[in-house]
């Protein structure tokens, strides 16, 4: 049970006093009577509740597949720059948050929920879940760098890098890679190629878990997760 103002403010009807005013002014209904209480009490999952004769449908959880473009923070909110949040036009919860971050000029994958227990077995790093990035690299990267990264190293400031999977997709003066980590230390990936003389010129990243990147998404574009996606992570 949920109070109807609570219900309606997480529904992003409105701020809570805005969606009191809506109440008392007779416009919500809930299965098809006028509740002109803020407080009264509703069973949000079998309960139906409208304003203006819209139906208002209950959300406990959402989830989406953004596609993070670069130039974006990875956070709910900021004074200053453009966040992952408010590429979500359409969203209904008000406490979304992005699962783990990706730096400003790191594209790719990025989940956005308010599933904090999903959030939490993807991040935990006893869950020893996958994340796959791809990435430009200035240097030319070799047999040498697969077997240490096979086996782990110093990134500076007294951190370790866990052994991680280095694979070639093209090397040269501009190296093109693949890494799986099981972990997400600040900046892991740069520091990593910074520790072996090498530098990130470009990231993204392509999958967590068993969630992978739409490839019809485009950058800054999302979408919803299917439930089969849901299951999966869960």
């Amino acid at each position: 049970m949920i109070r109807l103002d609570k219900y309606l403010c997480e529904m992003s009807v409105g701020t809570r006093s805005e969606v009191k005013k809506y109440i008392r002014q007779g416009r919500i209904t809930v299965d098809g009577k006028k509740v002109v209480k803020p407080e009264e009490k509703i069973d949000e999952q079998s309960q139906q509740v409208s304003m203006d004769n819209q139906l208002i449908g209950y959300e406990e959880f959402e989830y989406y597949m953004l596609y993070k473009p670069a130039g974006v923070v990875s956070a709910t909110v900021d004074k200053k720059e453009k966040t992952v949040l408010d590429l979500i036009i359409d969203k209904k919860r008000k406490d979304l948050f992005p699962v783990g971050r990706l730096d400003k000029d790191t594209e790719g994958l990025l989940l956005i929920t308010n599933d904090g227990e999903m959030a939490h077995r993807l991040l935990a790093p006893k869950k020893h879940v996958n994340k796959t990035y791809y990435a430009k690299v200035k240097g030319r990267v070799t047999e040498q760098e697969i077997q240490l990264f096979s086996i782990g190293f110093s990134i500076g400031n007294n951190e370790y890098a866990k052994p991680s999977v280095l694979r070639i997709l093209k090397s040269g003066e501009i190296s093109e890679i693949e890494l799986i980590l099981q972990e997400g230390k600040f900046h892991q990936v740069k520091r990593m190629f910074r520790a072996v003389g090498m530098e990130v010129i470009y990231l993204k990243r392509i999958s967590m878990g068993s969630l992978v990147l739409d490839e019809s998404l485009q950058k800054g574009e999302y979408r919803r997760l299917t439930k089969k996606e849901v299951e999966q992570l869960c």
